[in-house]
């Protein structure tokens, strides 16, 4: 397995706040890497770390040899590295359409957009009837595809996904994990942030618990699911 992205000892310090402390870890090509934590554990921070939004204060982050502790934001996205943020983040008064053109707004291959867009809809059927109406109008799960919808559009390589979840009953939950792993299945590799363990940890191959802005454990997703801590502290064990 080839590792597309290594993070290591990587620290991010906000004023006085140590978000980050050696954070380490890595996600291989075509894997969906999980990282589970509390709020407050330093997940977004490495998100937004990962994206160029924050840098961080000493250690490496690399992508596929690109350096992502000094690239810019844009060039990040042009590579390929797409972040869907938490609280999905779309346009309220775009239609679903106009939000999942947004995405390919680096992309000057308009056949690749048309064909990403058709793939879009084809994967997420409900989209495809709702393309005429407005984001702020949806519901939290659709308005969680289009956030997805988008990031697709832009042509990902590694996808980087922030509380999918968050916010959704339990059903929908389950249609948007299907969504990822559809999306990992058909060729893109996802790094999943994630406080539903239990959801995150069926569809991932391997994961990290972050704990204060350090992993603190690792390993392949089925087996931190029977892990004792894992099982008392994110599963309701």
């Amino acid at each position: 397995m080839t590792t597309t992205l290594e993070v290591s000892d990587a620290d991010v310090v906000y004023g006085r706040v140590h978000a980050l402390r050696r954070l380490s870890f890595t996600v291989g090509e075509g894997e969906i890497v999980c990282l589970l934590g509390n709020n407050g554990a330093g997940k977004s921070t490495t998100m937004n770390m990962l994206s160029g939004l924050v840098r961080p204060r000493s250690g490496s982050v690399t992508w596929q040899g690109m350096d992502l502790a000094t690239a810019k934001p844009w060039d990040i996205v042009t590579a390929g590295l797409i972040h869907v943020p938490e609280g999905r983040r779309i346009f309220s008064t775009m239609t679903v359409h106009e939000n999942l053109l947004l995405g390919g707004y680096t992309v000057r291959d308009q056949k690749a957009i048309a064909s990403r867009l058709d793939e879009v809809y084809a994967m997420m059927p409900r989209l495809a009837e709702r393309r005429a109406q407005q984001g702020g109008t949806l519901s939290g799960g659709e308005q969680q595809m289009v956030a997805i919808g988008r990031a697709l559009v832009g042509g990902p390589k590694l996808l980087l996904l922030d509380e999918p979840s968050m916010g959704l009953a339990p059903l929908v939950v389950k249609q948007v994990m299907e969504i990822i792993a559809a999306v990992n299945a058909a060729g893109t590799t996802v790094l999943l942030v994630e406080q539903n363990a239990r959801a995150a940890l069926k569809i991932a191959h391997r994961a990290y618990v972050v704990e204060t802005g350090s992993a603190t454990l690792e390993g392949p997703a089925a087996d931190l699911a029977k892990d004792p801590r894992v099982i008392e502290a994110y599963l309701g064990g």
